[in-house]
């Protein structure tokens, strides 16, 4: 699955250029005090993590829905077979019991 952030997009299509502009919509309209460093942050690069509340205000402050804020692919990502699990050398002697000098666990 891949995400990827429109923020600035938005905020473009809305004449917001700057992240002091978008700090003042979410303050006026959502109520949402921000430090520019954060704003900056989510100005200038797709966060890992969003709360939902900071989603809303966002919407909010650009009066726009999610969908505005981001692009969702749900393809399904091929992963590579999984390779088997490498085995501990010692762990285990011949026919399975544990390696000579090598207290058994308690049961």
């Amino acid at each position: 699955m891949q995400i990827r952030w429109k923020l600035r997009i938005a905020a473009a299509q809305r004449e917001v250029w700057t992240g002091s502009q978008l700090r003042r919509l979410l303050a006026e309209r959502a109520g949402l005090e921000m430090s520019s460093a954060s704003v900056s942050a989510l100005f200038t690069r797709q966060p890992s993590q969003l709360k939902l509340s900071t989603l809303a205000a966002l919407c909010t402050a650009l009066q726009c829905t999610p969908d505005d804020l981001f692009d969702l692919d749900t393809a399904p990502v091929e992963r590579p077979a999984a390779a088997p699990a490498p085995v501990r050398a010692g762990a285990a002697g011949p026919g399975g019991r544990p390696a000579r000098g090598r207290p058994m666990p308690p049961l």
